[in-house]
């Protein structure tokens, strides 16, 4: 007898008047392009309202909900877009309908804001003690009303586990495919850019971003060697390398590298090296030292340390885990 299926994952996006329409468009789609090999959807997305009706745009047009708030009940994973509703905007507070919708979801669902919808899981106690972003431009606001959170506005999304972040508008598709890639691994999240026209991932943070980072001149850019770096992981890719490659000083490199990527050249390699290292022993049964070598880690015991500091596990568990295969 063929075993059933699994029930795909049930995802409630939850809308708060005045919704940024943008942020609200993001999960369904993204989530919803995932599918398994089968072509069956790996989650079952709803948009819901707190009062099941059609919740206003902060751009001039209202959107329907999919299902009533009774939905938030089942949820394992809730997500909140951006808003620009007053109570946890201005003063951290919720109103009372908000409050109950929000305690009616289960204990151990995993919770995912998008832009400014970190104020309200601020708001609601869930960001307490986490770290966290949003749109930069409000991150002085959310640090004022909520010291406790540990913010960091210069990251395009952060996941503390069962509470994850994302920056503003765009950060949020980064975020769901991070969403598929942790669930579901690289290949189904490559598919999904893929479909959606977009990077996998990309580099860097919201440093690139805010307006006092952006680099005054268009003949100090990086972004070529990163590029050339990301093709030879498997080279030696120290700052004095990649500065003659960018031909400017260490001192300039270093500077117009963190700059525009939010990240130390050293910091900025590693993470690519781990990222290729994943990419590998998913899609790949090349034998650990193998993929360490590619991925320009040198050798198995460097992946096993790397991998575990990033990931928490070992590169064989990490394998067995998106692959369900017995490591090489």
């Amino acid at each position: 007898m063929t075993p059933r299926p699994p029930a795909p994952h049930r995802v409630v996006v939850l809308a708060i008047p005045p919704v940024i329409g943008y942020d609200l468009t993001i999960p369904p789609q993204v989530l919803g392009e995932a599918v398994d090999e089968h072509g069956r959807p790996l989650y079952d997305v709803q948009v819901v309202s707190v009062d099941g009706t059609p919740v206003a745009a902060s751009k001039g047009y209202a959107i329907v909900p999919s299902a009533g708030p009774e939905a938030l009940a089942s949820a394992q994973t809730v997500i909140v877009p951006g808003t620009q509703i007053a109570g946890p905007r201005r003063d951290g507070t919720l109103p009372d309908d908000l409050r109950a919708a929000l305690a009616s979801v289960p204990a151990d669902a995993r919770w995912v804001s998008i832009c400014t919808g970190a104020f309200v899981l601020a708001a609601a106690g869930i960001l307490q003690g986490h770290r966290a972003t949003t749109h930069w431009k409000y991150a002085d606001d959310l640090r004022r009303l909520h010291p406790s959170v540990a913010l960091d506005e210069d990251v395009l999304f952060t996941d503390d586990g069962r509470v994850l972040t994302s920056a503003g508008l765009s950060a949020g598709i980064d975020l769901c495919l991070h969403l598929v890639r942790s669930d579901h691994g690289t290949a189904v999240a490559n598919a999904v850019a893929r479909h959606m026209v977009v990077p996998p991932w990309r580099d860097g943070g919201q440093a690139q971003f805010i307006e006092r980072h952006v680099p005054a001149r268009s003949d100090e850019t990086t972004s070529d060697v990163r590029a050339w770096a990301q093709a030879h992981l498997h080279h030696q890719l120290d700052v004095a390398t990649l500065a003659r490659r960018a031909s400017m000083s260490v001192r300039t490199f270093t500077r117009r590298f963190r700059e525009e990527t939010g990240q130390s050249p050293g910091a900025w390699v590693t993470q690519q090296r781990i990222r290729h290292a994943q990419h590998l022993l998913e899609a790949t049964d090349l034998p650990v030292d193998d993929v360490a070598a590619r991925a320009g880690m040198g050798t198995a015991a460097s992946l096993r340390q790397h991998l575990r500091a990033s990931v928490g596990v070992s590169p064989s568990a990490y394998r067995r885990t998106f692959r369900g295969a017995t490591p090489v």
